[in-house]
């Protein structure tokens, strides 16, 4: 309990420096970000896996932070978060949360990592940039020039093996997504997934969004394994997929980010404002 206290008393800090600021006149973005360590990484690729729909890019994530035990270094919390905690079976409350860990290539093609794992997004469009802003900002300072964001999309009929959708940030990167199986998505990506590869082609940096078909009415395991199989070449990891097998216990979302993958879920569903 009182190393509890101490994480939330440090949290408010961080916070209220912000705040601060705010009131003195300075513009500065409202999330908070605490680094417990600083690794040395060599060119390292960001992947993102924060809850979307089919929780696809999260299961994906998720599973790569265990396959290959990555090691979490920092955390990043925003006001834009949904103002709730989860009580887990054990009894113990679940805030929102977003997480780096990192990975370093164990191998000459094997590429370090920065893995982007969290329960939720943010609830607004203004939070939505802010923590996009701050993501790209950790991953450039540790030499990251490469984002690769992963989801699903609903093809809005039955399916019944997971095709591969593509956006870019440039002409160069589209060949890159063409050359791992998938076709061009038409239409907008709404959430992180679209907008963090934008944002990183502002910066100069080179991004990609891989989607995967799914249903969208499960944790789809299926989808996070056509994913992960495409981009195994870019990242140099030789991965047998096939032990990803409890998709449920990897998901880590909290409502409204399950995007209707819930079995237990409201008749009514609630949506964050940017998602039309």
């Amino acid at each position: 309990m009182f190393s509890l206290l101490n994480e939330v008393y440090g949290w408010q800090k961080v916070f209220r420096r912000r705040i601060l600021n705010l009131v003195e006149g300075e513009y500065v973005m409202v999330c908070a970000v605490r680094l417990t360590e600083k690794p040395k990484l060599r060119d390292p690729i960001l992947v993102e896996g924060l809850p979307g729909i089919g929780l696809v890019a999260n299961i994906a994530v998720a599973y790569l932070i265990q396959k290959l035990n990555a090691n979490l270094f920092a955390e990043i919390k925003s006001p834009s978060f949904p103002d709730v905690s989860v009580t887990d079976k054990e009894g113990t409350l679940k805030s929102p949360f977003t997480q780096l860990y990192y990975h370093k290539g164990n191998s000459k093609d094997e590429r370090d990592l920065i893995l982007l794992y969290g329960n939720t997004q943010a609830l607004t469009r203004r939070g939505q940039y802010e923590l996009c802003g701050r993501i790209l900002d950790i991953a450039e300072s540790f030499g990251c020039r490469y984002v690769i964001t992963l989801g699903g999309y609903r093809p809005g009929r039955q399916v019944t093996g997971p095709n591969l959708y593509y956006a870019a940030s440039d002409l160069e990167m589209t060949q890159v997504a063409a050359g791992l199986g998938a076709t061009i998505l038409g239409g907008q990506i709404f959430g992180i997934a679209g907008l963090l590869v934008g944002l990183a082609g502002l910066r100069g940096m080179k991004g990609l969004c891989l989607l995967a078909e799914t249903e969208g009415t499960h944790p789809d395991r299926e989808a996070a394994i056509a994913v992960l199989k495409a981009i195994s070449g870019v990242l140099g990891l030789k991965v047998n997929y096939d032990d990803l097998e409890k998709a449920e216990e990897l998901a880590d979302f909290l409502s409204p980010f399950d995007f209707g993958a819930l079995s237990q879920k409201p008749k009514k569903e609630t949506k964050p404002e940017w998602f039309i």
